[in-house]
């Protein structure tokens, strides 16, 4: 199902709670190529957030991706070393709306 352009969600999810803090060095260089990866979004301006995100419950990443075409993300997403190697999955959303602070270069409306 292609959902056509939008501002997309990705949510990391990692092995455990702890990850950012007791990752070992393999995992470690996995998550360097999972930064790698996402980097051409980056440099291309279509990555409006990426990084990790710290909470009560652990730890988890967070991208905020412009695309035009969802499945396109969804293929892209599923190449991410942290999945190909099963260390950890990412789940998609997209954005319905939203709003940008003033003065910020974004899409007028997420979404």
């Amino acid at each position: 199902m292609n959902e056509g352009a939008g501002t997309f969600v990705f949510r990391l999810i990692c092995p455990r709670p702890t990850f950012v803090f007791d990752m070992s060095d393999d995992e470690r260089e996995i998550m360097a190529q999972h930064a790698a990866h996402w980097q051409p979004l980056i440099d291309a301006g279509r990555m409006v957030f990426f990084g990790p995100v710290l909470d009560d419950a652990g730890s988890w990443g967070l991208g905020v991706v412009e695309a035009e075409d969802a499945d396109e993300i969804r293929a892209f997403a599923a190449r991410d070393p942290v999945v190909t190697t099963g260390i950890g999955r990412i789940e998609l959303g997209r954005m319905l709306g939203g709003f940008v602070r003033p003065g910020e270069p974004a899409a007028a409306a997420l979404g």
